[in-house]
């Protein structure tokens, strides 16, 4: 039975050896750290290649373009984030928001989500790319977290899937709309008091959206 790179090759027509782990996250990792010291517009794919030690044609083969390659460094330390069961709907948002916060504060992180969302005001496709490999594949913490909430009887099942979708881009918007913008536009601390008052706010809210 054909491996599932041996299935890819031959749906895409591309042969020879699999994408490396390690090299992927060293191009990542330099990706990020290039931001940090150089900022966007002095950041350039060879730079990269040679913090990676990888050849610029390894770069090219898995990004097309500088923005890609950005959006991909972010992408994976929004990955990190996680949302282990605390027992309560209060205490599971109080957690990731205390996570996200502690993510944003690292320079890394901030240098490039501000950089790249800078730049996507003049980019349609890189907005696009932003969208897809950050926002929609962070709205699981939000399936995840809501799923839980109605399982412990905290929030009601909803009926309509439209509605729930909806739902789940509303409450995303809005933990990721007041946390970056208390963290990096404000630049005021996102401690456990805020974090606490925040979260009240919001599962209230839920309670009388979803009720």
């Amino acid at each position: 039975m054909p491996s599932e790179t041996q299935s890819k090759a031959a749906r895409t027509g591309r042969t020879g050896r699999p994408r490396s782990v390690e090299a992927d996250a060293a191009i990542l990792t330099a990706t990020r750290d290039a931001l940090v010291e150089l900022g966007w517009s002095k950041l350039s794919m060879g730079d990269v290649a040679t913090r990676a030690g990888v050849a610029k044609t390894t770069l090219y083969r898995r990004w097309a373009n500088k923005n890609e390659l950005v959006v991909d460094a972010v992408a994976v330390l929004f990955d990190e984030l996680e949302l282990p069961d605390r027992g309560s709907l209060l205490a599971d948002v109080e957690g990731v928001v205390l996570q996200f916060a502690s993510l944003l504060d690292r320079p890394e992180a901030k240098t490039a989500l501000m950089a790249v969302v800078a730049e996507s005001t003049r980019d349609d496709a890189l907005r696009g790319r932003i969208r897809s490999a950050i926002v929609d594949r962070q709205k699981r913490l939000v399936l995840e977290g809501r799923e839980r909430a109605q399982a412990r009887g905290e929030l009601p099942y909803e009926a309509d899937p439209g509605e729930a979708a909806r739902n789940t881009d509303l409450i995303f918007d809005v933990v990721a709309g007041a946390v970056v913008h208390r963290a990096l536009v404000s630049a005021e601390p996102v401690d456990a008091e805020w974090a606490r008052r925040f979260t009240l706010l919001l599962v209230s809210g839920l309670a009388s959206l979803q009720g």
